[in-house]
This record gives C-alpha cells, sequence and structure tokens, in this order.
C-alpha cells in the first residue's frame, strides 16, 4: 500500500514563538531607549535653562558694567567741569582782589588829602585863635596874681572858659594818669615813687594846672581837689571851703601838692562830682582834667575788671551828681581802650554849656 505523503508546513509554533520573542524585544528595547531618551532630554532642558539663566545674568552684567561705565566718563566729565569752575572762581577772586587793593590806595589817598586839608584848616584856625589868646592876655596881664610861662606860644588855649568867680578844678590822679597806654600803666605802677613822679603824663597834668591857676582874675575863688579812689583838697584842712586868689603863696602850695602826688588807684567820679554838690556857696565854673571813664562808684571796689559797659553806667550815674547851672569844662588826656570817654564827657559839656578839650601831648 503506498504511504500517504505528509505535507511539510513551513510555519510552526516553535516559529512563531520565536518570531514573537523577538519581536517583543525589539520593542522592549525601543521602550528602555524611548525612556532613556525622555530622561536625556529632561537633562538637557534643566541643563538649557541654566545655560539661559547664565546668559540672562552676563547679559544683566554687561549692562550694569556698560552703566558703570557711563557714569564714571560722566563724573570725569563733571570733575573737569568743576575743576574750569574753580580755576575760573580762583581768576576772578583775584581779579576782584586786585581791584578792591587799587580802590583801597585811591580811597586811602583821598582820606590822606582831606585830612592834609582839615590839618590845614586846624592850622590856620589854631594861629587865629593864638594871635587872640596873645592879644587877651597882653590886655589881662595887669589883672593875674600868678604868671605862667609856656615853651614857646603853646601856653595859649582854645575854647575854655575860665571865667567865673568861684572856679573848683578837679583832677585825675588815678593810676592811669601815670601813661597813655595800659601796659605802660601797669608796668609804671611798680616803678619808685620818684619815677613815678617824672611820668609824663602826670607832669603835663602838673603843668595845666599851673596855667590854669596863672589864669585866674584877682578878687575871685578856687578851689583845686584831687580825686582817684576819694576826693580830697589840694590844701589838707580846706574841705568845703573857697580860697582866696590874693594869696598867692596858698597858691603855690596848692600846685607844688599836685607835683609831690604820685597817680594811684582807680578813677571814682562819684566822689569828684559829690564835691560839686557839697560845696557852699557852690562854683559857678568847674574844670575837670580826666583821661578816663570811672572804674568804681566807691572808696573800695572788690571787682578785680571793670566792662565797657559798666563804667558808662557809674559815669552816667555820677554825671546825675551835678547840680543843674554849672558849666562843667572838661580837658581830656589821651588814654587808650576807653572809645567812650571823648563822646561822654563831650556830651556832658554840651548838657552843662561847659567846653571840650582833648589836650595835644606838647601842651603847654
Amino acid at each position: 500500500m503506498a504511504r500517504k505523503r505528509r505535507s511539510i508546513e513551513v510555519f510552526s509554533m516553535s516559529f512563531l514563538d520565536c518570531m514573537s520573542c523577538g519581536f517583543g524585544a525589539v520593542i522592549l528595547f525601543f521602550m528602555i531607549i524611548n525612556s532613556q531618551s525622555e530622561a536625556t532630554t529632561d537633562q538637557i532642558k534643566v541643563l538649557q535653562a541654566e545655560t539661559d539663566k547664565l546668559e540672562i545674568e552676563v547679559l544683566e552684567g554687561r549692562k550694569d558694567l556698560a552703566l558703570a561705565r557711563t557714569s564714571i566718563q560722566k563724573l570725569e566729565t563733571e570733575d573737569e567741569e568743576a575743576k574750569e569752575k574753580i580755576s575760573s572762581i580762583k581768576a576772578l577772586i583775584a581779579e576782584l582782589q586786585a581791584e578792591l587793593t587799587e580802590n583801597d590806595k585811591q580811597t586811602l589817598a583821598k582820606i590822606e588829602a582831606a585830612e592834609k586839608l582839615q590839618s590845614d584848616i586846624k592850622s590856620l584856625q589854631e594861629e587865629v585863635q593864638r594871635l587872640l589868646a596873645l592879644q587877651q592876655d597882653s590886655e589881662a596881664a595887669g589883672e593875674r596874681v600868678r604868671s605862667f610861662k609856656g615853651e614857646g606860644d603853646r601856653q595859649y588855649l582854645t575854647g575854655l572858659k575860665l571865667g567865673g568867680d568861684r572856679t573848683l578844678i578837679l583832677v585825675d590822679c588815678s593810676a592811669s594818669m601815670l601813661h597813655e597806654t595800659i601796659v605802660n600803666i601797669i608796668r609804671r605802677k611798680n616803678l619808685p615813687k620818684s619815677q613815678k613822679l617824672l611820668s609824663r603824663k602826670w607832669r603835663q597834668v602838673v603843668t595845666s594846672v599851673d596855667w590854669l591857676s596863672s589864669q585866674f582874675k584877682e578878687g575871685s575863688e578856687y578851689q583845686i581837689y584831687m580825686f582817684n579812689n576819694v576826693a580830697v583838697p589840694a590844701i589838707k584842712g580846706t574841705e568845703g571851703l573857697w580860697l582866696k586868689m590874693d594869696n598867692a603863696n596858698q597858691l603855690e602850695e596848692a600846685v607844688n601838692t599836685l607835683r609831690r602826688t604820685v597817680p594811684e588807684n582807680g578813677t571814682n567820679m562819684h566822689s569828684a562830682f559829690q564835691v560839686i554838690r557839697d560845696m557852699n556857696p557852690r562854683p559857678d565854673n568847674v574844670i575837670l582834667l580826666v583821661d578816663s571813664m570811672p572804674t568804681m562808684d566807691a572808696a573800695t571796689s572788690t571787682k578785680t575788671s571793670i566792662g565797657p559797659g559798666e563804667r558808662l553806667n557809674m559815669f552816667s550815674a555820677a554825671a546825675q551828681l551835678i547840680p543843674s547851672g554849672i558849666p562843667m569844662n572838661i580837658m581830656l588826656y589821651p588814654m587808650e581802650g576807653d572809645a567812650r570817654a571823648s563822646i561822654s564827657l563831650w556830651a556832658l559839656a554840651l548838657k552843662t554849656r561847659g567846653s571840650f578839650m582833648s589836650v595835644s601831648r606838647d601842651w603847654p
């Protein structure tokens, strides 16, 4: 019997299984690759983001750097402009200073010219007054009790009122009469008595009193008081009394007492002006020889320094003691550092209808 021939199958289960497994492996392989690819992509994105951030920061840094450079350039420009302005201002200041100096020179020249003219006018006026005084002296020579011989023609005096039946002379004999400057006053205060008496300023005051006494008319009365911290008469025992001009020896003794008196202590105008009030009968003419404002208002004081304002108050209070109707003729001697003395004493002379003069160094 013939055998039945078996048919051959190309595909079998075993082959399909292999193919399936292979295909599955390929799919698994692609899935693994795809998974890794996604992880790599995420990482790349992170790195890209960081890169972008760094690029932004770099750009910002470059921008800030550009702004800083611009600011530096602007500051440098402003600095140069400021230097140029400073140079211009300095040049302008120098120019103004030069102009001011030139104006000062012109002003000084004008002032000097004006002062010279005033000096010439004053000299001419003094010459006229000198001639008038000489004429009056020659007419009144027979009426004087004492004579006084000045140096050259300097014994004349302009404007001082010397008339009156009762003349009171108040002489400042405080320490300031030792010199015109404060420093030299302090120095001379420590000198011996004999050298103090030789002080030029004090000798000038004494000589002035000597000249004044020679101008008293015969038959009149007088009194000479010295004052520093207190006021005392030149002749002891004559407090409140009027002395007769007929007694020439007594007048000579009063002047000699001044020559022997040493200037010392402070200036108390209260005591000096109180003398005017206490005289009976009161004087009809007062001559005050002084160099500064008062430094005290009582015989003693505990103060070591007195300001200008306080000295002015002391003077104003002392001036209230002067009775009305009595002219105050004031002779002011040089003294530094007391600017208010001239105007205050001048005002007192004006108020009392007296006269005021600033004594020159070479008078009488």
